[in-house]
């Protein structure tokens, strides 16, 4: 039952017929203002978006806020099924009354000629062509009339301006949710021991207004604690609106089952067939996952545009190109159907090739120019390819193809910030069973690599002994190259010079035989530089990562580069060239930074707050320090617990200290800890050799304890320069 206001103009005509608000319209206040400009500089704007997102609720509270000599009238057409009857729904709703034999569009023509009014097209979605034909006619004849349509697509007509409405912020769904649930639970609010669930449940719903409406429905009989915990079956969950809601309107099911109904039996295909993916997909995903089977590539593309018109799909421009998305809420009523079709498996098993896929093109393209386009990517099919993870060590005979996968990936993890998760992945993968020995040995040894940038030096042992066993049984000189790379990576954090140098040596001379050129075997050349430089042979390091940056050159190669310019700048400033480390430093941690590496970050800042500090800024020095201190915690172990790597670290804050006082040390330590990575990076960026007044001259060469260990080496481990 919809309740109209009648306003009543002076001469007593009515003025309008808006729906009379009946409860709270909440948040939205942007919106509101984004949708009035548009009706001033347009003749017909539609409001688009899924079932449930509040198109209505906010084109009625628009079209209040106008004001418009013969009124704001609407006009809900869901109920009308013939398209033949549009113009007489418009003419009722207009409270026209007219008995001649005039058909309703001339009647509608003619008593919209003189008006200046704003008429609100709602529901209009299953007779679009009727609808954009009249639209178009009466726009086009009556020059006082504004359209305010409302549906799931665009009417496609000339001169329309689009709207699309996304769901409702977060903290807009709680205070939604709050509302709703105060309503039906006289009593309620949010408060510290309910917020944070009400917030989760919002953030599960996705911020649709009807989702959460609903939700908050189930208030009387359930806390929000317990609607988290059947949130499963939301589609179950989420029932009983209010009796004068539109039936489409009274379940979450219903909702987006009208949007269903809609659809073509090709657009439905489509539809269930999307949903194997998680988060955004692209074009050419889309096209060889959901192909086959009655659904032929070439058609994908304008289905995809079917489901975009229809508010099923969103669309987002990206660094990658045009990328598609499907509100998780929407994705589930698709998997329903495709699992009553039984179709699941198969979807799956495209899903997961193509990621597979995915994921090989851009090991390989890591060592290229594109490295950083290839990280991008990556970071953008993350959700996709966890699904894709989670298929593979899940599903029975899949677990080789999740140990090839979990390893492929080394570069995502190690060199973009993700050692957390890919040690996830790469334990979970492991310890299964796969058909093929090679799958494994790889997730082993980058297993072994991850957890030696975690300081986890016990399981990183214990994997790289099991990958060099294990490769040498088979013959398999590739992982036996790799695990003994990794290896000597472990002896370079331990303090383990020699060893790390002869291992390091032998795995490079290993590469040379097999043919082995990329990321990996720079970061070899840069750690046996590194091992060279703490034993004393800096000329030894310098050829090396001179002959690294030669080869990132030819290549096009930036995240090894990284750390041959770590190698040279440590190099520089031993050497008493405090300005041209700065310049290499900076360049190091402008390029990890963008890759997301938080280890080649944190090094150059490590060693940009020596450099500062010999050019006589012991203050900023501190705080350089600090700032380091606080993104440690997020790469693992600080400095590796290496004497080695800490050497620098000591000698500048013993300058730092000593030209401070330990109470002033310590407070620009603290300032430092406070800044966020952003703000630290930009800060270690944004000195560019600035000297301050009255700093002290650096000294033509460091003292001999910053080229040697402060302390004796220890056999703590932690991450590699890798």
């Amino acid at each position: 039952m919809q309740h109209f206001h009648r306003p009543q103009r002076s001469d007593g005509a009515p003025h309008g017929n808006l729906p009379l608000e009946l409860n709270a319209f909440v948040g939205r206040s942007a919106e509101l203002a984004q949708l009035a400009e548009e009706l001033d500089r347009a003749r017909l704007v539609t409001v688009t978006g899924m079932g449930g997102v509040g198109k209505s609720r906010l084109a009625a509270r628009a079209a209040a806020g106008t004001r418009w000599p013969d009124g704001a009238w609407r006009v809900e057409l869901a109920a009308v099924r013939d398209p033949g009857l549009v113009a007489y729904a418009l003419v009722e709703a207009l409270g026209l009354t007219d008995q001649t034999s005039r058909p309703p569009r001339q009647v509608l023509l003619d008593h919209l000629a003189e008006r200046q009014l704003l008429l609100v097209v709602d529901g209009f979605e299953h007779l679009v062509d009727a609808c954009a034909t009249l639209m178009s006619e009466l726009l086009r004849c009556t020059p006082g009339l504004r359209v305010l349509a409302v549906g799931r697509r665009p009417l496609a007509v000339e001169g329309e301006r689009l709207f699309p409405l996304a769901p409702l912020s977060e903290s807009e769904a709680a205070d939604l949710f709050e509302d709703r649930a105060a309503a039906r639970s006289p009593g309620f609010a949010l408060d510290d021991g309910n917020r944070s669930d009400v917030r989760e449940l919002c953030r599960r719903l996705e911020g649709i207004p009807l989702a959460v409406e609903l939700a908050a429905g189930r208030l009387s009989a359930l806390s929000p604690a317990q609607l988290l915990s059947r949130f499963e079956d939301r589609f179950r969950l989420l029932t009983g609106g209010g009796r004068d809601a539109l039936p489409r309107h009274q379940t979450l099911r219903t909702a987006i089952g009208w949007s269903h109904e809609l659809c073509t039996p090709e657009e439905r295909l489509l539809w269930s067939r999307l949903s194997v993916f998680a988060g955004q997909f692209d074009l050419e995903a889309a096209e060889y996952v959901c192909s086959g089977d009655g659904l032929h590539a070439d058609d994908v593309l304008d289905l995809l545009d079917e489901l975009l018109a229809q508010s099923v799909l969103s669309r987002e421009e990206t660094v990658a190109g045009p990328r598609y998305r499907m509100l998780d809420t929407v994705r589930a009523y698709g998997g329903d159907w495709l699992e009553a079709v039984d179709d699941t498996g198969r979807l799956r098993r495209r899903h997961r090739d193509w990621y597979l896929g995915l994921a090989t093109w851009c090991e390989l393209d890591w060592f290229s120019p594109r490295q950083g386009e290839v990280a991008g990517r990556i970071e953008t099919e993350l959700p996709n390819l966890r699904r894709a993870l989670e298929y593979c060590l899940t599903e029975p005979g899949e677990a080789h193809l999740g140990q090839y996968l979990a390893g492929t990936l080394w570069f995502h993890w190690v060199g973009c910030g993700r050692l957390s998760e890919g040690r996830h992945w790469l334990e979970r993968a492991v310890d299964l069973d796969g058909d093929g020995d090679q799958p494994r040995l790889k997730a082993l040894w980058v297993l072994g690599y991850v957890a030696i940038l975690q300081g986890d030096t016990v399981p990183a042992l214990t994997a790289l002994q099991e990958c060099r066993e294990e490769a040498e049984r088979t013959g398999n000189a590739i992982a036996f190259a790799y695990a003994e790379h990794r290896t000597g990576c472990l002896a370079l954090v331990t303090d383990d010079m020699a060893g790390a140098e002869n291992l390091l040596r032998s795995a490079l001379s290993r590469y040379h035989e097999i043919g082995e050129l990329n990321s990996n075997v720079l970061m070899g050349q840069v750690e046996l530089a590194m091992a060279l430089a703490f034993q004393g042979d800096l000329p030894g390091a310098v050829r090396l990562c001179e002959d690294v940056r030669q080869v990132c050159e030819d290549h096009g190669e930036r995240w090894a580069l990284t750390y041959a310019l770590y190698v040279l700048a440590y190099e520089a400033l031993a050497d008493g060239n405090a300005a041209r480390t700065r310049d290499l430093l900076q360049e190091c941690l402008g390029i990890a930074h963008t890759f997301h590496d938080l280890l080649g970050a944190v090094l150059s800042i490590e060693l940009l707050a020596l450099v500062t500090a010999v050019q006589g800024d012991p203050a900023e020095a501190a705080l350089l320090q600090g700032a380091a201190a606080r993104m440690w915690p997020s790469v693992g172990l600080p400095l590796f617990g290496s004497a080695y790597y800490n050497a620098p670290h000591e000698r500048c804050e013993a300058m730092a200290r000593e030209r401070l006082g330990d109470e002033r040390y310590e407070e620009c330590v603290r300032a430092g800890a406070r800044l966020g990575q952003e703000a630290a990076v930009a800060r270690a960026l944004g000195r560019a050799g600035a000297r301050p007044l009255g700093a002290v001259p650096s000294p033509r060469r460091l003292p001999p304890d910053t080229q040697k260990p402060a302390v004796s080496p220890t056999s703590k481990g932690g991450e590699t320069t890798g």
